[in-house]
């Protein structure tokens, strides 16, 4: 089965919606982790707060599938 260019250029941009998300939640969730690590090892007391920050990055990859799965319903591939 031929897919037409439209189709196939909506799937890479879907693959870059995706993509995009998760490489800026690992880039936010490397320096985050890394100082809130600081932060357990001086006051135990805020692991709640430190595991709030390191779970808001993921919203990112949560909106680039979103996004994602929004193109390819656009593009009738879903």
């Amino acid at each position: 089965m031929a897919i037409g260019l439209e189709a196939a250029i909506a799937s890479i941009g879907a693959g870059i919606a995706i993509a995009g998300g998760a490489i800026g939640t690992g880039v936010a969730q490397s320096a985050i982790g890394a100082a809130g690590l600081g932060v357990i090892t001086e006051k135990p007391d805020q692991l709640g707060m430190v595991l709030l920050f390191l779970v808001l990055p993921e919203t990112l990859l949560i909106f680039g599938f979103v996004i994602a799965i929004l193109i390819m319903l656009v593009a009738g591939l879903v």
